[in-house]
């Protein structure tokens, strides 16, 4: 089984791409120095507007998450975990997380990559503002 979806968002000024363990996409579209997990803002998505196909996926321990990460040219690919603990419920937020802790805000855990991680030249045009599609294939085995 497998489910695709695309998140459309932008970069920041304040895009700092240094947190150790996890990366975010918001809905919301300010940021501030102490989101320094935070790669994009005003994202047309949350956890909560994933399809309820892709969640169906999504949401089982043998899940697993491919996420493809394009600005400015540059792409860059995660691989994450899925859970049947995800709740995928928050309105605004998508956090992918190195270690196995679930919330609501919760896309991918297990996650190969973080914000420090990310390719710099990523992180600097998300820091100039452009545009970033993410891609998020959900697959389970079978």
């Amino acid at each position: 089984m497998e489910a695709t979806e695309i998140v459309r968002c932008r970069g920041h000024p304040l895009v700092l791409g240094t947190h150790p363990t996890t990366f975010e996409v918001t809905c919301e579209d300010h940021l501030t120095k102490n989101g320094n997990c935070i790669i994009g803002i005003a994202a047309d998505k949350g956890c909560a507007g994933l399809s309820p196909a892709f969640r169906a996926v999504l949401a089982n321990d043998d899940a697993v998450l491919v996420t493809r990460i394009a600005c400015g040219g540059i792409l860059a690919e995660v691989r994450s975990r899925g859970s049947s603990q995800f709740t995928l419920d928050h309105p605004a937020d998508m956090v992918w997380r190195k270690s196995a802790f679930v919330c609501g805000r919760t896309i991918g855990i297990l996650s190969d990559r973080a914000a420090m991680t990310l390719p710099r030249d990523l992180v600097e045009n998300l820091a100039g503002g452009e545009e970033m599609v993410v891609t998020l294939t959900a697959i389970r085995p079978g």
